[in-house]
């Protein structure tokens, strides 16, 4: 039998209502393998067409729902704990309020956190928000020492796919304040305290390129959260001064080249084509 899980999905003003709708039923209703539970955190006040996406996604459930309200927007590392802290389970997927998970994505991570990993992200398809396009493919490095390696210089596991145990989650003091990096530095702590890591190399989610993405990339805000994130790295003597100088300098230049600079340099060595993804719509 399957080991019960739960979603851990947060969703506040900013988010778009029949995107929210989407990511909810696709996560839910649409899956193989269902969760157990819902954790749907509601950062702060959100506008009536929101409120009433999340009303109605909530009560066509079958899944139980535990929807949490915070009154006030905390932030999205606040939510993510508080939420966490909600979860009657052990193991948590992970989901953003506009991107889609594909029917098997938890058939496919779930049996690999029952067998033995604590963190398991897998591969993404990435769309434009306005026509559903496919542009990009991410696949990551699938094997233990592989994601260790990279991750000295590169997040190795895309937030909105991860499942993972709580249990290692709060082993290494759960979700911590890194500027808009928090989940890196997560990712970072637990394979330095050694957790049991991998990706499904297949993509299972599609995640929303909407307008700005490359441009949120970019500028002072990034690059003081860039900064802030490799001392902290280096403070726990994740990487060394050699790997800490090199990360300041090559991701630092990164955050201050032009956007279509910026746009050509991810499209070449994070996402690769796909021509082989469906239909997004």
């Amino acid at each position: 039998m399957t080991e019960p899980f739960a979603l851990l999905m947060p969703v506040y003003r900013g988010d778009d209502a029949a995107h929210f709708a989407k990511a909810f039923a696709s996560s839910v209703t649409q899956q193989t393998l269902k969760p157990a539970q819902v954790v749907l955190v509601q950062d702060g006040p959100v506008g009536h067409e929101l409120a009433a996406a999340i009303e109605a996604s909530v009560a066509a459930s079958e899944v139980p729902v535990v929807h949490h309200r915070i009154a006030e927007n905390v932030g999205l590392t606040r939510a993510l704990t508080e939420g966490l802290a909600l979860s009657d389970h052990d193991i948590v997927a992970r989901m953003d309020a506009d991107d889609i998970s594909l029917p098997e994505r938890f058939a496919k991570q779930v049996p690999l956190v029952e067998a033995g990993l604590e963190l398991v992200g897998t591969g993404m398809y990435e769309f434009l928000d306005d026509d559903g396009t496919i542009v990009g493919k991410r696949v990551p490095r699938s094997e233990a020492d592989d994601i260790a390696a990279y991750s000295r210089f590169h997040d190795p596991f895309s937030h909105p796919t991860v499942v993972y145990r709580r249990s290692a989650v709060d082993r290494v003091g759960g979700y911590q304040p890194m500027g808009l990096m928090e989940d890196y530095w997560l990712f970072a702590r637990m394979i330095a305290d050694g957790a049991a890591v991998g990706n499904v190399p297949e993509p299972l989610v599609m995640y929303r390129v909407g307008a700005g993405a490359y441009a949120r990339r970019g500028g002072r805000a990034q690059w003081r959260s860039e900064l802030a994130l490799q001392r902290a790295l280096r403070g726990i003597r994740f990487t060394t001064r050699g790997q800490y100088l090199r990360n300041v300098s090559i991701r630092g230049v990164y955050r201050f080249v032009p956007e279509p600079v910026r746009k050509a340099a991810y499209r070449r060595f994070i996402a690769r084509s796909a021509k082989d993804a469906p239909a997004a719509s």
